[in-house]
């Protein structure tokens, strides 16, 4: 079974570092080991050692430490982070216009890379389901919808990204839709951008987050 190792750096009232790697899942639980314990099956509003999941999906799963979230996935490269309660968290995203006038932006979804296209007309995310799957997303288990596109009505899933990120802006829980058709970018749609208060000058766009 495939296995990520977690670092998270604790500093409040000279704590230690606590390792967390997530090991697979077991249904809707996640599989954690906390320090080198035996794994324990977490599911979503559990908290296992002062490791909280917020959610799990595929093989993907959210967690929470000492007021930090964070993506974790079954098989990516180890993370190191600071969990600390001063961690530094963004709140500002610059974009600028590209000679066609869209905005674009690379990022991650659940940790993978991908590269955004800003559409303020789309009321969520789209992506395609090429793409979808590249991100091990099981969009066939979202909700069915019946999608309307420029060749007429088209098959599509609803489904929930656990992670969306733009340099050091992460955003948790975020509605998506996945479409049959290939894309050539993730549309940034408004389930993302309506998490922040939008100002555009000319060729460039400033998000910042709304609190």
């Amino acid at each position: 079974m495939k296995s990520i190792v977690f670092l998270v750096a604790l500093w409040a009232g000279g704590a230690f570092a606590q390792t967390v790697s997530l090991q697979g899942m077991l249904g809707s639980r996640a599989l954690l080991i906390v320090d080198g314990s035996a794994p324990r099956g977490v599911a979503a509003g559990e908290t296992h050692k002062g490791v909280k999941v917020i959610s799990t999906s595929g093989d993907n799963a959210v967690v929470e430490v000492n007021g930090q979230r964070h993506s974790l996935r079954v098989g990516d490269a180890p993370a190191s982070v600071d969990g600390g309660a001063g961690a530094p968290r963004g709140n500002k995203i610059v974009l600028t216009a590209g000679s066609n006038g869209h905005f674009l932006a690379q990022g991650t979804i659940n940790g993978r890379a991908v590269q955004f296209m800003v559409d303020t007309g789309a009321s969520v995310i789209g992506l395609g389901a090429s793409e979808a799957e590249r991100l091990g997303i099981n969009y066939k288990a979202g909700q069915p919808v019946r999608m309307s596109t420029a060749n007429g009505i088209a098959q599509g899933w609803r489904v929930k990204l656990n992670s969306v990120r733009i340099g050091d802006v992460e955003v948790f829980e975020v509605d998506a839709v996945v479409g049959q058709a290939s894309m050539g970018y993730v549309l940034l749609g408004n389930s993302f951008l309506t998490r922040f208060q939008m100002k555009r000058d000319n060729d460039q766009m400033v998000l910042e987050r709304r609190y």
